[in-house]
């Protein structure tokens, strides 16, 4: 379970699954359909052990501990549940936890970090383009390191096969390649954009997410994010806490 002491009511709501998510779950609140010990809720409120949360008059029960797991997801696995092609999933490297489910997905030939997470307000920040969240590639070609002019192409945009337009933030050289940095993440769209510039990847590893990264992890190891990291994925994903905006903006 959670440990509730001071969480706010809407993030309780998201995680319970009374609502897809924490707006949803503020919309709920505005809309008088929430009650906390009896009493209509208000927003910001916090709830803690002994709360008894309501929507619509039906008990929310707490929620399941909130969970986020960094894996490194080695080549020829495949980022579903089951697969029709008969290749592995990545499942078959994780723990049984309900509800987990990828923060976005990598391609079967790809590899690197991929965040799996309960909490799914959380993976609709980490994923969604208007919020700018950072994820980063180290990709290798077989042509070897694009020079500068073609990486600066990268970052003014590059139209794909598909007629998408495919805009780097970054493009940086590295030795037999380049490091890539994206805010979206259509399917196998790194590959793409180096593709575009006549630079085929014959290796991608996607080593960072917002503030965290792949680090030392080997192909097939997951580990549990600490309480640091969650922090700073929060910040990421949602800005941050309130008190610090405040002083950010003396």
């Amino acid at each position: 379970m959670v440990r509730m002491d001071g969480i706010r009511l809407q993030k309780y709501l998201a995680l319970a699954g009374a609502a897809p998510s924490r707006r949803k779950a503020e919309e709920l609140i505005r809309a008088g359909r929430v009650t906390v010990n009896g009493e209509a809720a208000t927003l910001g409120m916090r709830v803690g052990p002994g709360d008894e949360v309501r929507v619509g008059g039906r008990p929310v029960p707490p929620p399941e501990r909130r969970v986020v797991i960094a894996l490194y997801k080695p080549p020829g696995y495949e980022t579903t549940r089951k697969s029709r092609s008969g290749a592995p999933t990545v499942y078959e490297l994780l723990p049984e936890v309900p509800g987990l489910h990828p923060v976005g997905r990598l391609d079967r030939d790809s590899e690197g970090l991929l965040l799996f997470t309960n909490d799914g307000a959380l993976t609709q920040r980490l994923t969604h383009p208007r919020y700018g969240v950072k994820k980063v590639y180290r990709v290798w070609s077989k042509k070897g390191t694009p020079p500068p002019d073609l990486l600066r192409k990268l970052e003014r945009g590059v139209l794909l096969k598909s007629g998408e337009r495919a805009q780097a933030v970054k493009a940086r050289p590295k030795e037999g390649g380049a490091v890539i940095t994206l805010t979206e993440g259509k399917k196998r769209e790194v590959r793409y954009m180096m593709a575009a510039i006549g630079y085929p990847v014959t290796r991608l590893v996607r080593v960072k997410m917002g503030p965290i990264r792949l680090g030392g992890q080997k192909p097939g190891s997951w580990r549990e994010l600490d309480e640091a990291e969650l922090k700073a994925l929060d910040r990421a994903a949602f800005g941050p806490p309130p008190q610090e905006r405040r002083s950010a903006s003396r």
